[in-house]
């Protein structure tokens, strides 16, 4: 039995699992009102209505297609008003289709793969809402659809990516890159304010989603997929005219990190430094850490949209089963050498326990790591205030 840092934490069972209306009134209003995660780009007056409504009808339950509906008539309206405005405002237009697209976020929680396929069709009008305020910025995003040149076995053939450059980027004046890997249920939509924030630095960006998730292409089941994946979309990158790849990162969030952790080792050489945040590697898949997971700080139930995202038969078979397949530890990777890696994350983290970071200190070349006292999945809200500075001095040093 291992003693957690989470300490009794860990046998608690967090206030806002009590239904929707604990999870909006103890954990999601006051985030919404700033407008922050996993609300960033909505406002708390699209959706006080909408969990008014949940709450009046007790609709507890986000797995099922009627939680996502109610959320569909607000969506609908704010894009409507985005493009009545397109010609007249392109601001305000762009600024409504981000919340549109916030809106419809919200909707598909926790999983794409939920109810009879209405969270999807939520996810495919985020995309369009999204994509289409985008163009409207001064450094549009843009979906590219790749070739996956290292398919194998059960994966798809093509892989969808976002893609934002800096204005002026060209073969004439290259720009670093980072390569953003999304999460659970944060997919490739979700990251306006980083992506920003790349741009004011100068920096391209590339978004993947992680096997098992929205579009990515990858064999769920395969433990070896995402290998594949990175092989593709990296080999693509280094023939983009636009992208310097000596000054190429990678950032990984959430489930995501787990990924980040992985390609630091997998793919160390094509990367000057790499961020993993909220990342696991070896003990979150463990059958102990997974029998409490649903009872943490997770919005809803964890453990349905895990087990779709690893593709196990039943959460049985995966809390059996999935630390002997995915484990970085006992599978071997992290033994070997790895590019730079910042490891960042809260010490209270319910979803993945900070011994996943602390653990990758034991193997290979010496890592990099902040810690936040207390602070809950992902270190959140004083991460940043690491990891920007530390990309900031890798690509300055990269060469």
């Amino acid at each position: 039995m291992v003693n957690w840092i989470l300490g009794e934490k860990f046998h608690q069972r967090y206030p806002h699992l009590d239904g929707v209306k604990a999870l909006w009134e103890t954990k999601w209003k006051f985030p919404c009102s700033l407008g922050v995660y996993p609300f960033h780009d909505g406002k708390l007056e699209d959706f006080q209505p909408i969990f008014e409504k949940l709450i009046r009808d007790n609709v507890n339950d986000a797995y099922t297609d009627k939680y996502t509906e109610y959320f569909f008539p607000t969506a609908e309206k704010l894009t409507d008003a985005a493009m009545s405005s397109q010609v007249s405002d392109r601001a305000k237009a762009a600024s409504l289709f981000k919340r549109a697209a916030c809106v419809y976020r919200i909707s598909r929680y926790p999983s794409l793969d939920a109810g009879s396929g209405t969270k999807r069709k939520a996810f495919e009008l985020q995309k369009q809402v999204y994509l289409r305020g985008a163009s409207l910025w001064d450094a549009p995003m843009k979906e590219v659809r790749i070739p996956h040149t290292a398919a194998s076995g059960a994966d798809g053939k093509e892989i969808p990516l976002f893609v934002r450059l800096p204005r002026g980027a060209s073969s004439d004046k290259k720009c670093p890159v980072v390569l953003l890997i999304t999460g659970l249920d944060g997919h490739r939509p979700d990251n306006s304010e980083r992506t920003d924030e790349f741009l004011v630095r100068g920096w391209g960006c590339v978004i993947t989603e992680i096997p098992g998730t929205a579009d990515c292409p990858s064999d769920r089941r395969d433990p070896t997929s995402p290998e594949r994946l990175f092989s593709a979309i990296l080999d693509w990158m280094d023939k983009q005219p636009y992208f310097d790849m000596r000054k190429c990162m990678a950032w990984g969030l959430s489930c995501g990190g787990y990924y980040a952790n992985r390609l630091a080792h997998t793919h160390h050489s094509r990367f000057a430094g790499i961020v993993a945040q909220g990342a696991g590697s070896h003990y979150f898949l463990s059958k102990e850490w997974l029998e409490r997971v649903d009872d943490h700080e997770y919005p809803f139930i964890l453990s349905e949209a895990y087990v779709s995202k690893f593709g196990y038969k039943d959460w049985e078979d995966m809390k059996d089963n999935a630390q002997k397949d995915y484990s970085l530890v006992d599978n071997g990777i992290v033994h070997g050498p790895s590019c730079r890696l910042l490891l960042v994350n809260g010490t209270s983290d319910g979803l993945v326990p900070i011994e996943d970071s602390m653990i990758l200190m034991n193997y290979g070349r010496p890592k990099e790591a902040r810690f936040y006292e207390k602070m809950l999945h992902m270190g959140y809200p004083p991460a940043n205030e690491a990891i920007w500075p530390w990309m900031e001095s890798v690509m300055a040093t990269a060469s």
